[in-house]
């Protein structure tokens, strides 16, 4: 695999000139500090610096919500003391629980169940649920107008309004297993990924429709494409496609909508989180090239340059795991995601890249959230904060 991988690198960089696909640097187990952001570049994360929490967010707990896809519950965790405060019931299959555009609400993606749960940030209670359909995951368009769940099983994208949760309009889409979602800078347009068919899909926001698809990767890795997450350089220039069986990040030129390079990281590359200095990424790779793993698998945190486009630190699970989804502490000290196929959630130290904690929870965790976040507002999943 690697033979083949370093061969289809080499024909890439022929392919797209300047950029094209990349060898990590060495990269051993290291430290990778979230330091002071450089002032010289475009940084689209630099609202959510370390810290620097709204009102609004500032009002809130400081706690971890868990969603246990299998047993259909939240586990909330004191994220002070790493405690399980409390476990509560869900509707079937909560796949995501995700900040609101205006901060107000964290919303319970409950894929199977049909709903949406909300919780009160402040209080860290739950509330009655809202009929949704098929919401595997869900964001905000830039300008806090609109939600979009994202209907996976339906082949949808529904567009409702951000604030009542009414439906506005259905938008299929051509290719399957669509779950993740990106913004470009400016606003106009959004990225999802399509995990079971290999492709993103591009939309254009102002009209509500779709205006593209591309094949991630039409046999030039000799994988066939299984992307995840998705999420924007700082200077939303490139657009990092988290890929589970390319075992790495796709870099894909959102304007253009076209590929431009690939960065191996490692088996199962699954979640994209920047750094809270927006100088680094996080990324999960969750030890299985399936979506269905097994316990204690090769499970590991790649750190991402994304200025040099360069591995600067691996992080291991001592024993195994399965990083999955999460995002960082408020402080930019610590990254929290959860073990999916091992029934426990990770922290790790970000200046030394540790596993100082694992805490148990329930079966099959996802996409987890770290309350608050700093930020002006959400852009959904688990903390897409601008």
């Amino acid at each position: 695999m690697a033979t083949r991988l370093a061969a289809a690198a080499g024909a890439l960089v022929l392919a797209v000139a300047c950029r094209g696909d990349h060898r990590s640097a060495a990269a051993g187990h290291v430290a990778a500090p979230d330091t002071a952001a450089r002032s010289d570049t475009v940084n689209l994360y630099a609202a959510a610096g370390a810290n620097r929490l709204s009102p609004r967010a500032a009002q809130a707990r400081p706690l971890v919500y868990v969603p246990n896809s299998k047993d259909g519950t939240v586990t909330v965790i004191d994220a002070r003391t790493y405690r399980v405060l409390r476990t509560f019931p869900t509707g079937a299959l909560p796949q995501h629980v995700v900040p609101s555009y205006d901060l107000t609400t964290l919303w319970v993606a409950n894929n199977l169940g049909g709903t949406l749960t909300p919780i009160d940030p402040t209080t860290g209670q739950e509330g009655a649920s809202v009929p949704v359909d098929d919401p595997y995951n869900l964001y905000f368009t830039p300008d806090g107008r609109f939600a979009i769940v994202v209907a996976e099983r339906r082949r949808r994208l529904d567009v409702r309004d951000a604030h009542t949760m009414a439906p506005v309009q259905s938008l299929p889409v051509q290719c399957k297993g669509v779950d993740h979602m990106e913004f470009t800078a400016d606003g106009r347009f959004a990225v999802a990924t399509c995990e079971f068919s290999g492709q993103l899909v591009k939309v254009d926001l102002e009209a509500r429709a779709v205006v593209g698809y591309l094949t991630l990767d039409p046999g030039g890795l000799d994988s066939t494409a299984m992307p995840q997450d998705i999420r924007s350089s700082p200077d939303g220039r490139v657009f990092y496609v988290a890929d589970m069986k390319a075992n790495g990040v796709f870099l894909v030129d959102p304007e253009a909508f076209r590929r431009v390079g690939f960065i191996p990281t490692g088996r199962g590359t699954h979640g994209i989180y920047p750094s809270r200095d927006g100088r680094l990424l996080y990324i999960t790779n969750r030890g299985w090239n399936t979506t269905a793993g097994g316990r204690r698998g090769p499970g590991s945190v790649t750190v991402l340059d994304p200025r040099t486009e360069q591995i600067v630190a691996t992080w291991v699970v001592p024993g195994g795991g399965s990083p999955d989804m999460g995002n960082v502490t408020a402080d930019g000290k610590e990254l929290w995601v959860s073990g999916r196929y091992d029934e426990e959630v990770y922290v790790f130290d970000t200046g030394t890249g540790q596993l100082t904690h694992r805490i148990k929870v329930g079966r099959e965790p996802h996409g987890l959230c770290v309350w608050p976040q700093p930020g002006r507002y959400s852009l959904g999943h688990t903390g897409n904060m601008r």
